[in-house]
């Protein structure tokens, strides 16, 4: 279910925005909807990344390998 919300802006800025969703074939709703999941979802994106590096936790970077070494099959 879709819910209504305010918001405020310069009508210069608003104008800008609904020609660029336009031209982009949306609309300046849409446009917010998506710009809306995208910011309750980039702290989740920051804890799944940290939450994979942690179990790479195992890894221990610093060792340099040799030519030959690099070059086995």
């Amino acid at each position: 279910m879709l819910k209504n919300i305010t918001l405020s802006a310069e009508a210069e800025i608003i104008k800008k925005a609904r020609e660029k969703a336009n031209n982009e074939h949306t609309t300046l709703n849409a446009t917010f909807r998506q710009w809306l999941k995208q910011y309750i979802n980039r702290n989740t994106k920051t804890i799944d990344y940290n939450n994979f590096m942690d179990q790479l936790n195992y890894v221990e970077p610093g060792r340099h390998f040799s030519r030959e070494e690099l070059n086995e099959r």
